[in-house]
């Protein structure tokens, strides 16, 4: 049987540049021989999909932040038992943008729902920890802009006020001073090179290469 594979979440806000570091992080790894598993969240599946297409279109207002959660929750145990847990039992490195941590900040530290009832919730439904978290950290209006720049089709959070961003940002930086075993920060305002250099070395550091 292959050894477990390793689980690795990239977080942060809207516009913060996961999509672009876990590009250049896959291409990296595969390049070195890894085997790699590159998703996001909400989504994942055709299910997740659906899901995320409830969550991240349409109006500020259109579903409770109670609503989200479950709504998140439902979308991450169909990506979850589908593709993230066989691609780990094959050994996989999979990489993930957004996953539980984004829940806890979103809908539970800022919305108003609580992490305690996230975390709750995750637990009972089997979601595991990742093995390693990177947190792009970036300003709220740097990361709006470049976040708006690419489009409307799926700004429903971007389109929340300032106030609701800072406070996902803050959020964020919450939990990886909670957490510094799992979680790490990477300061997003740099060059992409320079924020890759550092997450291969984080990789390295917490030992989710070996």
């Amino acid at each position: 049987m292959a050894a477990p594979g390793r689980l690795i979440t990239i977080e942060g806000g809207e516009g913060a540049g996961k999509s672009s570091l876990i590009r250049s992080l896959a291409a990296r790894l595969k390049a070195s021989g890894r085997m790699v598993v590159t998703t996001r969240e909400p989504g994942g599946t055709e299910g997740a999909d659906q899901i995320r297409a409830l969550l991240v279109t349409g109006d500020v207002a259109r579903w409770s932040s109670r609503t989200e959660l479950l709504l998140a929750l439902a979308a991450r145990s169909d990506h979850l038992e589908r593709v993230i847990l066989p691609a780990l039992a094959q050994g996989h490195l999979v990489i993930c943008d957004r996953f539980t941590d984004s829940t806890r900040v979103y809908q539970g530290m800022v919305a108003g729902q609580g992490r305690s009832m996230v975390d709750t919730l995750s637990r009972a439904l089997g979601i595991i920890e990742p093995d390693l978290t990177l947190v792009l950290d970036v300003t709220p209006e740097v990361g709006l802009a470049r976040a708006m720049a690419r489009g409307a089709d799926e700004a429903r959070f971007e389109r929340r006020g300032i106030a609701f961003h800072n406070g996902v940002r803050e959020a964020f930086l919450a939990l990886a001073d909670q957490e510094p075993q799992r979680m790490r920060v990477l300061d997003a305002l740099r060059s992409p090179d320079a924020v890759l250099a550092d997450a291969l070395e984080m990789l390295g550091a917490a030992g989710v290469l070996t």
